[in-house]
């Protein structure tokens, strides 16, 4: 079966809806939607997400999926901008149809939010004592940041400040600030005790930090590595 995987950027509502579809199909359009628009490539609907869904409503996601190839030639690829800036646009009362032609799951790829209030930032500086680095602070509040999903083959989930505190608690590691998972046992995490601060991963069923992977030797590094998409280690 000859496939073409396409994304697309949504909002909350619009992904909980596709939840209760068991990720297997998009929800009907709005009167005011005459038209479905899936993009084909995961950086056209990253910058959606991020310029339009997260500013508009503080988050958004981005998903994949795959389309059998010889249906979605209906519907021939659109250039709505730059080279890169490629959609299909498909009329509402095809979309049934469309759904139809959806094979295996909906995917959502990355989560992204909107800034972090100082407020928050500030309480969870109190509870550990020390401040966080001012590049993850900038990175939190910036327009839009990286919150979930999938850099390369990792699955990594990035912590608001307030999450590391909780998770400090649990790790009781004094001087390391935990900011994020992998979705296992192992921990990205600041050493708040170093200056720049550097970030390592580390398996927090450890009683020392002598297996910790470095990662990037500050915070501002670290951020670089996020937004390229390369976080592999």
């Amino acid at each position: 079966m000859d496939l073409v995987d396409l994304w697309r950027p949504t909002g909350r509502a619009e992904l909980d809806l596709v939840a209760a579809s068991q990720w297997r199909s998009w929800p009907p359009r709005l009167p005011d939607q005459p038209i479905f628009y899936p993009v084909a490539n995961r950086w056209y609907a990253t910058k959606i997400a991020r310029e339009w869904n997260v500013p508009a409503k503080g988050v958004g996601f981005v998903t994949r999926f795959s389309v059998r190839r010889d249906f979605l030639a209906r519907y021939p690829v659109q250039q709505a901008g730059g080279r890169e800036v490629l959609e299909h646009w498909v009329p509402a009362e095809d979309l049934d149809e469309f759904n139809a032609n959806i094979v295996g799951a909906i995917v959502c790829e990355a989560e992204y939010r909107g800034p972090v209030a100082d407020i928050e930032f500030d309480r969870a500086e109190a509870e550990l004592g020390r401040p966080l680095p001012a590049a993850w602070r900038r990175y939190l509040q910036g327009e839009s940041w990286f919150r979930s999903g999938w850099l390369g083959d990792l699955f990594v989930t990035l912590y608001t400040p307030l999450e590391t505190v909780e998770a400090n608690v649990a790790a009781a590691h004094p001087g390391i600030a935990i900011i994020g998972d992998d979705g296992s046992r192992e921990r990205l995490a600041f050493d708040l005790r170093q200056d720049p601060t550097p970030v390592s991963l580390v398996d927090v069923t450890s009683a020392g930090w002598s297996d910790a992977l470095p990662l990037a030797p500050d915070a501002d590094a670290f951020v670089t590595r996020l937004e390229s998409g390369d976080i592999s280690w």
